[in-house]
């Protein structure tokens, strides 16, 4: 993937880095800073320019953002964004590689950062980073051959602000590289006795590097016992991988129950259990669940074909007996291919998205209170 880490920091490349923000739209070399307009204007007017006139941008509300466009290879390395809390499921995350017209990336903005449930859970691992209060980051290694475009729709019914800088690389050679795409999918409720796809009729070559799930149970009683499997190649009744439940898929084990505890959260470099949103005893009347798993240094490759990949809900019943359940699964999955295109699920609605969390009726998703810049 190409990533430099502490073993390569140190190499020479003859590469240039680039960054593009709301100081600097095309990342231009010596571009940055030269804004006469923007968001921050009124802030900065004893100031004049130079001093954070344009730190972010405003999104309308239907209106999709064009928040990167690059000309030529390269390779996005890092993006830093954030915008209020209330938009983390109402905004459209895409990327599309080589002029493609289908996206490679289309998630909704939060899930991306393992945020699905539109409430701040830190995030302490190696691609993907969450700090307080919504600081957004990502450090997954995005390279492209011939140009790249990242967006943002905006589905809500008001107007979104966002702050955002993508750091990229130009000048190397990425011939060998396989392009980043990430799919989002949706079962609410599970059907009975159907497992989650995750993702599913991927043709070419790659490597699968990750799962984000944000996971509502719908019944009382332990509800990850479903194994997670991996179908590849010519897989077909049978998958290559598969595991001994949902919790060992991510790196737990016994319910993530510590004695006098209850769930614990945790947060690695691969792999968390990160949120837990318990009931309130009033509008929250079930649990919650934010999980990832990263597979950096257990990447799982595929030869022509990434047949599917699927969890199941099962918990428990009288007798030791399972228990197929119909929970609320919201899964992420990302993956390498040697082609800037893949087969996809189709775009979400903005009903697709809503979560629902039994709160209060609010006059408008996505309302938010007036803010200065950051």
């Amino acid at each position: 993937m190409n990533q430099a880490g502490l073993g390569s920091i140190a190499r020479l490349r003859a590469v240039q880095t680039r960054s593009i923000s709301p100081e600097n739209f095309d990342g231009a070399a010596g571009g940055g800073g030269r804004a006469t307009e923007g968001t921050g204007a009124a802030c900065a007017r004893d100031l004049g320019p130079g001093w954070k006139i344009s730190p972010s941008v405003d999104i309308a509300p239907g209106a999709t953002f064009e928040l990167a466009a690059i000309d030529g290879p390269g390779q996005i390395n890092h993006i830093w964004i954030t915008t209020h809390t209330d938009n983390w499921r109402t905004m459209l995350l895409r990327a599309y590689w080589d002029g493609a017209d289908e996206p490679a990336v289309e998630v909704p903005y939060g899930d991306f950062f393992a945020q699905g449930w539109g409430r701040f859970a830190q995030v302490n691992s190696q691609p993907i980073a969450v700090n307080p209060h919504g600081g957004f980051n990502s450090y997954w290694p995005m390279p492209f051959r011939s140009g790249a475009r990242l967006t943002l729709e905006n589905l809500s019914t008001v107007e979104v602000r966002v702050y955002y800088q993508i750091t990229f690389e130009t000048g190397g050679d990425y011939a060998d590289a396989g392009y980043l795409h990430a799919q989002w999918r949706r079962s609410n409720p599970l059907e009975d006795l159907t497992p989650h796809t995750i993702v599913e009729g991927v043709e070419g070559q790659g490597q699968y590097v990750g799962t984000y799930l944000a996971w509502g149970v719908n019944s009382n009683g332990w509800w990850g016992e479903g194994e997670v499997k991996f179908y590849l190649d010519d897989d077909e009744d049978f998958p290559t991988i598969c595991g001994t439940g949902t919790e060992d898929y991510f790196g737990g084990a016994w319910n993530f129950d510590v004695p006098g505890q209850g769930y614990t959260e945790y947060s690695t470099p691969y792999l968390g259990m990160h949120q837990v949103i318990r009931p309130d005893g009033l509008y929250v009347s079930q649990q919650r669940f934010g999980m990832y798993r990263w597979h950096l240094p257990d990447p799982i490759h595929f030869g022509h074909h990434l047949k599917k990949v699927d969890v199941q809900a099962l918990g428990w019943r009288a007798g030791w007996r399972y228990l197929p359940l119909r929970d609320d699964i919201a899964s992420t999955a990302l993956f390498y291919l040697d082609r800037p295109t893949a087969r996809r699920p189709r775009t979400p609605s903005v009903d697709d998205l809503e979560v629902h969390l039994g709160s209060a009726p609010v006059p408008d998703i996505g309302a938010q209170p007036p803010r200065p810049p950051a």
